[in-house]
This record gives C-alpha cells, structure tokens and sequence, in this order.
C-alpha cells in the first residue's frame, strides 16, 4: 500500500511517524490520546502491529515496545510496523485492568462507538488500525497476583498462528482458542493474524520475560522478511494442546512447592492449603503430567481460587 492513514494523517513509504489517535477525554477535560508509532520501509511488505497495555496493569509489553523504540530496533527492511504501547490509557493511569467503566476491552470488540467507554475504545482501534494490519503480536501479563511463565498463546489449528508462534520461541505455545469480544476473535474475522504472548504478573517487571519478547519479536520480523538478522531461540518451545487450572479445594494459607516453568507427573503434590489458625494443612496434587505455565503467589486464597496453571 503506497499511502497510510491513520486518524487521517497520511504515512508515506519512508517516513517514521507518531500519531496520536484522539478516544475520548477525562471529565476535567484532558483529551485521551493513544500513541501509535508508524514505522514504514521504502520496500513495501507485511504490516505487524506491536500492541500492549490492552490491560492498563501489564506493564511488561509496555516496557518491551518502549525499549524495542529507543533501541531502533523496530524499523524495518520491508513493511511497516505500527507500535502501540499503550492501548489502554486509562486503565494504564489507574493501576487497572479495566476502563473506569468496569469493562474489559478485551471482551468488547469489535466495539461499538456510541456504546460503553470500552467498546468505544475498541471501536475506535478496529476502524483504525486493525484493517491496515496483516500480523500482530498483543503483549500481555498474568492477571493480578498470578504470574505467568514466558508463552504464546495461538490457535494452533491456523497455520499461520502457529508459523508466527513458532518463529516467535517463547518457551511454551499454548493452544488457546477465540473468546468472544477479543482482538484475536476480531482480527480473525477480518482474516489478519494475531498472537498473544504472555510473561510475568501485572504491576511487576519480569526482566526474563521481557527479553525474551525482544527477541522473540525480532525473529517474528525476519521471519516476515521485515528483519535481516535475530537472535536464535535457545530451543524449541514446548507445544500445550490442552492446559488447566488447579483450584484451592478450600480456603486459606497457600504454600506452593513448585516453581513456574516447572515440569510435573500426575499425582505429585505441588502445594498445600493451611487453616491460618494453626488447623490442618490439606496437599494439593496435580491430576495430569505438564508444565506449570502459570503460578498464583496469593498466599491466601479462598475456595476455587486458581493457583495453579497446567500446560501439557
């Protein structure tokens, strides 16, 4: 495509640009702008868009964009890279997951630009930016207290999901398929292809995971054709068809004895749940043989809480 635009701002091969695509604005008045970095090779080829902050506490895929910019690091051969590291400005400004709403702009494509404020903003991206798009990485973190192992989730069954996954060399792909109201079920509509990749717990830095997105992002983009060289994965990622939750049988002081990452065998225990009043203490044991792909460092947990995440 010789011309771009974005919030009616043209963006021609060559150029390097940011566009501040306006959503809405604060009840004091301040307007609330997202920043998108438009990053355009004299070579046309694929466009890959780079999003975090869909979940204003996941400050990882923020931090990870944040850096691949100040290093130079996402102008490309050929194409054109659209990084968003914040999508979610609002929730980004209130420590939250959600919109002041209480919604999850994750649940509430492809929007609706007269509905909530969620839908609005997810409105406002899929006119946009999700049509000029052919691949997207979204960058997310556990929820809460929970912290995930580095991972991509895809749906496997789509070839090119599982190319760009692969490419990617996260440590773990887990097969997850669309939620209804999701980017990946809107972009999958529209026929464009998006991952998720996961890393850590909200609110935290994971170091480890972080640089892992880095390069996992670069061997995406000279898979694309879009980079001349990455670095290697130190090895294959581990392939999960199926994952599941373990869930606190009853209420409690939470002791885990496994770390994230770690592989376990059917019937090993992996915690315990404790009476905090010095009571008795009840194991917790794993149903099916995997890898702990999520872990919840919640010491205390009420009945049917998740702690544990299986991927196998």
């Amino acid at each position: 495509m010789a011309e771009m635009i974005i919030n009616d701002i043209p963006i021609y091969p060559g150029d390097s640009k940011l566009i501040r695509l306006n959503v809405s604005r604060l009840p004091s008045g301040t307007q609330i702008d997202i920043p998108i970095h438009v990053f355009r090779a004299q070579e046309p080829g694929p466009v890959l868009l780079l999003m975090a902050g869909m979940h204003g506490d996941e400050v990882n895929g923020i931090e990870l964009i944040r850096r691949m910019i100040r290093r130079n690091l996402l102008h490309p051969l050929k194409g054109t890279v659209l990084a968003i590291p914040i999508l979610n400005i609002y929730g980004f400004l209130n420590f939250s997951r959600e919109v002041p709403d209480g919604k999850d702009v994750n649940r509430s494509f492809p929007g609706n630009a007269k509905g909530s404020l969620a839908s609005r903003v997810a409105a406002r991206f899929t006119k946009e930016v999700l049509p000029l798009i052919d691949y997207g990485i979204d960058f997310h973190t556990g929820g809460a207290s929970k912290s995930n192992f580095p991972q991509i989730r895809c749906r496997l069954e789509d070839g090119e999901s599982d190319a760009l996954a692969k490419a990617f060399g996260a440590p773990f792909v887990l097969n997850s398929n669309y939620r209804p109201g999701s980017l990946r079920k809107e972009a999958s509509n529209l026929g464009k292809t998006i991952i998720v990749y996961e890393t850590g717990e909200s609110l935290r830095f994971d170091e480890q995971g972080i640089i892992m997105a880095m390069e996992g992002t670069q061997r995406v983009m000279h898979h694309l054709g879009m980079a001349d060289k990455s670095v290697p994965a130190s090895q294959p990622p581990l392939i999960c068809h199926h994952t599941t939750w373990i869930r606190a049988p009853r209420a409690g002081l939470f002791r885990s004895f496994v770390k994230n990452g770690q592989e376990v065998s059917r019937g090993q225990q992996i915690g315990a749940v404790s009476d905090p009043y010095g009571g008795a203490t009840h194991p917790i044991t794993t149903p099916v043989a995997g890898h702990v792909v999520g872990l919840n460092h919640m010491p205390v947990v009420n009945q049917g809480d998740a702690i544990l995440h299986i991927g196998y």
